[in-house]
């Protein structure tokens, strides 16, 4: 198969959410000679960028977005740790630890939020949810972590974003990492009263805003 059309169907496996022609396609990849930094960016990537644009515009469902993410999981699966053999490195633009804050255990919106910074070039490291401010602070002293994704999406744990904040605070470390906020409790006004530096208000707006942070 040309190369070009190799690619058309890495992203179009993406758009599909085919995990298992995803990773089909990726071993496909290495074996044709493609390096696996171009199968990620010009392959798969591109049907996560299409995934995310048509999420926004409510032409695709969480639904969508979540089997996408599964797909580019299993294409990422197959060409990691032959990028580690070949000593070649994904670039990295940031380093970002999310979680769902304590007394909260929604999930999805958290989870698709770190698909698509995966997808985009961030490290993601998922705390998972119910998580207690120190669990953030432990997380982002151990990685360095460049940007902290705090999820609510009840009215009585929306508090708990600010409780991160300020545990960031008291421990000397706001100046040094990013704060984004998301859920529907959440919106722009309550990011300023509590100094949050950014909000967004779905995964592909999420990744807008990070970008930005880190830029």
């Amino acid at each position: 198969m040309p190369q070009d059309r190799l690619f058309e169907e890495m992203t179009q496996a993406v758009i599909d959410g085919s995990p298992d022609r995803a990773r089909a396609l990726a071993e496909q990849a290495l074996k044709a000679g493609i390096e696996p930094l171009e199968a990620i960016d010009r392959g798969f990537k591109p049907g996560m960028d299409v995934v995310g644009e048509a999420f926004a515009q409510g032409e695709l469902f969480i639904p969508d977005l979540i089997m996408s993410g599964e797909a580019m999981k299993a294409a990422i699966g197959v060409l990691e740790p032959e990028l580690l053999r070949r000593k070649q490195q994904r670039q990295v633009l940031g380093k970002v630890v999310i979680g769902t804050v304590q007394g909260d255990i929604h999930e999805i919106g958290k989870t698709l939020v770190g698909t698509m910074l995966a997808a985009n070039g961030f490290d993601v490291y998922d705390l998972g949810v119910d998580v207690p401010a120190q669990k953030f602070l432990d997380k982002v002293r151990e990685v360095d972590a460049d940007v902290v994704g705090l999820s609510a999406l009840l009215t009585t744990t929306v508090l708990n974003q600010e409780t991160v904040i300020q545990a960031l605070k008291e421990a000397g470390m706001r100046d040094r990492v990013k704060v984004i906020i998301g859920g529907v409790p959440a919106g722009p006004e309550w990011a300023e009263e509590i100094e949050a530096d950014g909000y967004a208000e779905n995964a592909t707006e999420a990744v807008e805003v990070v970008k930005r942070l880190v830029g």
